[in-house]
Parts: structure tokens; sequence; C-alpha cells
């Protein structure tokens, strides 16, 4: 029976994943760690609750072994960054925290940890495979601060896979998570009247539903393999057939006008985005699950267009009393369900 610890659990993924860790039967006992305190409403009986701060915890070795953790789930990241946060501080939370995380369990003897990385880490670049595998180079970019950090934090934990190798590690590569719940920079490019479309990219985007990401985190968390994985439903999505499941049209945009739009806005603190947002968009990351399927053993229970028609789902449930589906989806033909 495992002892956990997860960093980042009073977030949106991490409320879910303390949650599942705490319905296991494989899972002792569960200590949730964040800067933030959990509010009654997420609070769970059973479930330790410390107020840690992963850019400053000298003390963290200490609270590992105090609860004597035997695994870590490492979730804490500025995934979706305010107008006013800084660059300085994206890098202290992803990279400085995780550096801090991983030498704590290094100290404090832990034999598992379990990081939500991204598929981010591959970054956004034209000559990008038509599916990414977990081979292939992380090389990130340098100027969309996300990315670049994500790779940063892959290449510590190679490190030290080769310093440290009694620390076994778990990595999963996570595509765009939805569930009912869910509002971030991508959501937010599907709440216009109009879905934005860059001329000469089909924007394509890996769904995995957020019940999913619990699954395999509990797994991991619980005896699961170790090793690197792509973590995406089956199939993917393009923007054209996003707008359509929205019932929404098209805005279409070449990139450098939109570049110059993100720029301007930027200067203005309209928005924390910049014009590297471009190729967030134009040069998506595809992933192939078929590591995730064949290796670690799990099949998502939705592909990429089945948790999209359930995030739908769960939105228009949540807004209206009375919903009756306007939307369907073809049947999924997409490579990268093997």
């Amino acid at each position: 029976m495992s002892r956990v610890l997860v960093t980042g659990g009073t977030g949106f993924l991490g409320t879910s994943v303390v949650a599942g860790l705490a319905a296991s039967d494989a899972i002792e006992c569960v200590v949730s760690a964040d800067i933030r305190a959990p509010s009654p409403g997420v609070r769970l009986p059973g479930v330790l609750y410390e107020r840690v701060d992963v850019t400053d915890a000298p003390d963290l070795p200490a609270l590992l072994r105090r609860h004597e953790v035997d695994t870590v789930v490492h979730l804490a990241s500025i995934v979706n960054p305010g107008k006013s946060t800084t660059v300085t501080q994206e890098f202290a939370v992803d990279v400085e925290g995780s550096r801090a995380v991983l030498d704590a369990c290094i100290e404090a003897g832990i034999s598992r940890i379990v990081v939500s990385s991204s598929g981010a880490a591959y970054g956004y670049h034209p000559e990008n495979a038509e599916w990414i595998t977990e081979g292939d180079p992380m090389r990130g970019n340098d100027d969309f601060p996300y990315s670049r950090h994500k790779r940063l934090v892959e290449e510590m934990l190679a490190e030290a896979r080769e310093s440290a190798p009694q620390l076994t590690q778990t990595v999963f590569r996570i595509g765009t998570i939805l569930g009912p719940a869910v509002e971030n920079q991508i959501t937010a490019l599907w709440d216009g009247k109009r879905v934005l479309k860059l001329t000469g990219s089909d924007s394509p985007f890996v769904f995995i539903w957020v019940d999913d990401v619990v699954e395999v985190m509990v797994r991991a968390a619980s005896g699961g393999p170790a090793g690197i994985f792509n973590v995406a439903g089956d199939g993917k999505m393009t923007v054209g057939e996003i707008a359509a499941a929205l019932g929404k049209k098209l805005i279409v945009l070449p990139p450098w006008l939109f570049a110059a739009l993100l720029w301007a806005a930027h200067g203005l603190r309209l928005t924390p985005h910049g014009p590297a947002q471009v190729k967030f968009l134009r040069y998506r990351p595809v992933l192939d699950n078929a590591a995730l399927k064949k290796t670690f053993g799990f099949t998502p229970s939705k592909t990429s267009r089945e948790a999209f028609a359930a995030y739908l789902e769960t939105r228009a449930l949540a807004n209206s009393p009375v919903y009756t589906p306007r939307f369907r989806f073809a049947p999924q033909h997409d490579r990268g369900a093997s």
C-alpha cells in the first residue's frame, strides 16, 4: 500500500487526483500539499492537507519523512498564467519548484515520483512528426515559457534517472485535459462568436478526459509501470471540426496578422500571451498514445472526439436546465489509436 504526497493538490487536476487516490484501496495515506488551503467543499475526510510552497520548501524532506511518504505525485505548475504573472514567477514554480521536489524526493528516500509533464515539452515546430511518440526529441520553444519550462524539467528528470536510479519515475506527457469544470487558455479559444483558424494550419488537438488522467496517476502511484508515456485519447480534432461541433463559424487570419495583434495586446497588458502563441496554434504536437496502451496497460475511456463531446455536454447541462444536444461527430478514423 502506497503513502502518497501530491504537490499542487488543490488545483484543477490536483483536486481530482487527490480524490482518486483517496478512493483507491491500494493507497494507505494521501497528503495534499499546496500553497493554497483547500476550500471546505474540496477538503476530503482522511486526506492530510499541508501548506507547501514548492519554491520555498526547505522542510519538504522532513515533511515526506514525517508522513512516511514513499511516492510523490508532482503536479504543481503554472499552466494558465494571469495577466500579471511574470516569466520569472513561472520559472520559479515550474522549474525551480520541480528541482526542489526532485531533490527532496532523493534526500528523503522516496521510491517513486509521478510527474505531470506535457506535450508542450516536444515543442511547437513545423517539422514535428504527424504523430509524436515518446522517442521524439524534447525541443520545447525558448520563446514560449511553458513549453521551455516543461523541456527543462524533462531534462532534469533525465539526469536524475542516471544519478538517482533508486527513485523510479513515471512521467506523463499529457495532451489537452477536458472535464466538467475546466476553464483555461485553450477553452478560451472557443468562447467567442467565432473560432480562430490560422491560414495554412488545421491546428489539431488531442484531448484527454480528466477521469482518465486521474486513473493513470492512481495506477502509477500504486505500483504501475515506470516510464514515459503520452497521455491522450485516440485520434485528434482539427480546429474546423471543433468549430463545427460548437456550431460556430471560423475566423481565418494569416499568422503574421495574428502575431501583430498579440504583440499589440500583450504590450497593452490585455493578454499574457505574446506572438509565440502563433506557434502554439500552427504547429501543435499530436500525441501518439500507443505506449500508454501497450506498455502502461491503459486505454483511455474516451477518444479525443468523445472527450470534447463530453466537455460540451457538461457545459451545456451546467448552463441550462433543459438541454438537447445539437452536435454530432463522425466515426473516428484517425491514426494514433493503435
